[in-house]
């Protein structure tokens, strides 16, 4: 056992702990950029006299260049370790978004965000490997959720400080500001975390364009994390169409501050954050280690969220809050489950490469359905329409679920 515990930690125990510390700064940072399109949204749209529809296709870019990267990312954090492509993925987003605030042409801003989008891409199975090598299994669903708050985190603070700043100076000298944020603390994250000595030992032990091919159609095969990946669909665009539309709905729908409004993105987030531990926690703790009856419970509390918004058509802030939460706490605090199950699926050295694959189907979603509830919101005159497409996409998204419990019974797997 001394042996096995000097091998995993090899300095102390509290070292996974603290590299954690440092992967989640890293999430955070480049989240807190990359995330601020939904709160800024209204701003930019405003800036760029856009319709709803385009202020969809804001995040869609983003999520665009995440899937684009997803893949040769997680390829490359298996070859090389996550240290080196922590602070490439952060000087990807930071100069994307960077450039950005420079421009006044709608398609070029879109462009230049899903440069960033790369960054913001490459984060994930480069933060996902270190989890995967650094926590045993029964401790990856708390430490993966603690990992996975610094996207919420970081859209709840790009919320409460980025838009009320963004008000006040406007959105574009703001953002450059917190693009140079991240660029320094890229550099911090890169200066401090270490892979773990057994990681070094595998790095360049399977390089190649050959490799790296017959390593994607092998996870393309993977009937498991092809359902997880569809149904991370669902779910990814359901949280963006949240992050994206909930300022909006509540400011030009139900009449309520743009003050406040924020305020209820900062609350989706927070309780995003708080279902991201809540929900590793649980599966840890509760299941033993069980993701897809989370992942159905989570589906089940977005599908009635969804569908009581879409039932609103006036109400007060205080009455929004609940809801909200309950919103967020479910859809925005699924992807630490959904991050160890597409890990989990597969022998963990080939973590990369399968959270970069389910990465890659997921981001479909966030760049398919927010532009299409946009579409729908603004052929209806009303958002009603576009929360009761979301709680019919959860119903698929449960039968996708529930297939995935059949397989994974007949396979004896988590």
């Amino acid at each position: 056992m001394s042996n096995l515990m000097v091998k995993k930690y090899p300095v102390s125990l509290g070292d996974p702990w603290r590299m954690l510390l440092f992967l989640l700064l890293a999430q955070l940072i480049v989240a807190f950029i990359g995330r601020s399109i939904g709160p800024l949204g209204v701003l930019i749209g405003e800036d760029l006299s856009l319709t709803k529809s385009q202020i969809g296709m804001l995040p869609a870019a983003l999520f665009l260049g995440q899937a684009i990267v997803s893949v040769p990312a997680g390829f490359l954090t298996d070859i090389v370790g996550s240290r080196k492509l922590l602070v490439l993925a952060s000087i990807f987003m930071g100069l994307g978004f960077l450039l950005m605030t420079l421009l006044h042409h709608f398609w070029l801003v879109l462009l230049l965000i899903i440069i960033g989008g790369l960054g913001y891409g490459a984060m994930h199975p480069v933060t996902n490997r270190g989890i995967i090598y650094w926590f045993p299994l029964k401790q990856r669903g708390t430490a993966m959720g603690i990992k996975q708050t610094g996207i919420t985190a970081g859209s709840a603070l790009a919320s409460l400080i980025l838009l009320p700043l963004s008000v006040a100076f406007g959105w574009r000298v703001v953002l450059l500001a917190a693009c140079l944020l991240l660029l320094a603390g890229g550099f911090v994250s890169y200066h401090f975390y270490r892979d773990p000595p057994e990681l070094d030992k595998q790095k360049g032990s399977s390089t190649g364009l050959f490799q790296f091919y017959k390593s994607m159609f092998k996870m393309l095969k993977n009937k498991a994390l092809m359902l997880v990946s569809f149904s991370a669909l669902g779910l990814n665009g359901t949280q963006m169409c949240l992050n994206t539309y909930i300022v909006l709905f509540a400011y030009e729908q139900l009449k309520i501050s743009i003050f406040l409004s924020g305020i209820l993105l900062v609350v989706s987030e927070v309780c995003g954050s708080i279902g991201r531990v809540a929900w590793g926690m649980i599966s840890d703790r509760l299941f033993n280690g069980k993701r897809v009856v989370i992942l159905m419970i989570i589906t089940i509390i977005t599908a009635l969220a969804s569908g009581t918004a879409a039932l609103i058509h006036s109400a007060p802030f205080w009455v929004m809050v609940p809801i909200v939460a309950l919103f967020g706490f479910a859809a925005s605090g699924f992807n630490g489950i959904w991050m160890n199950l597409a890990s989990e699926l597969v022998p963990k050295e080939q973590a990369g490469i399968s959270s970069g694959i389910s990465i890659t189907l997921g981001s479909a979603g966030a760049i398919i359905i927010p532009p299409l509830f946009g579409f729908i919101v603004d052929q209806t005159g009303n958002f009603s329409s576009g929360w009761f497409m979301i709680t019919g996409m959860m119903v698929i998204v449960f039968a996708l679920l529930i297939g995935l419990s059949i397989l994974n019974k007949q396979n004896d797997v988590i």
